[in-house]
């Protein structure tokens, strides 16, 4: 597996990939329609490629194929952080959220900090990150719950 920083080209793969994940891993802990009006984004980020521009944005690829990607806002703000629903669990996603916090500490970052679904909340808690409080979030008409973690670096 390698990384690299994302390219406009990806953008219609990373989309699939994020609505495929949300739609088989995430509905171990969503009801359907919450899992389904949370992957109706996947639309939303055709049309996000300089979101993806000006975050550091990286890809993973193994065998030829992307299998999972991440971003993080310079302020320490972990944004996106997906794995492809069929490669969980081979260290994709630590790989990333490892290059997306060793870039913030390379900005002078003294903090990270993400919204983790409860699906997502085992792994952060697993590297270090705290627990600041539960949210409610409104999505297309359903409510979801996700964490506001915090990692010092």
């Amino acid at each position: 597996m390698r990384l690299r920083r994302y390219r406009t080209e990806d953008l219609p793969i990373l989309a699939r990939l994020f609505g495929e994940t949300v739609r088989q891993v995430n509905c171990r802990d969503y009801t359907l329609p919450q899992v389904e009006a949370w992957a109706a984004g996947e639309a939303d980020l055709l049309a996000r490629d300089s979101w993806f521009q000006r975050l550091y944005t990286l890809v993973a690829e193994a065998d030829g194929r992307i299998v999972g990607y991440g971003n993080v806002e310079d302020t320490g703000y972990l944004d996106h952080l997906f794995v492809r629903w069929d490669c969980q669990g081979q260290g994709i996603a630590a790989a990333l959220c490892d290059a997306l916090e060793a870039h913030c500490r390379e900005l002078g970052v003294d903090a990270v900090t993400v919204h983790a679904s409860k699906t997502a909340l085992p792994f952060f808690l697993g590297r270090g990150y705290a627990i600041e409080r539960e949210q409610q979030v409104p999505c297309r008409g359903q409510v979801l719950t996700n964490y506001a973690l915090e990692k010092i670096l």
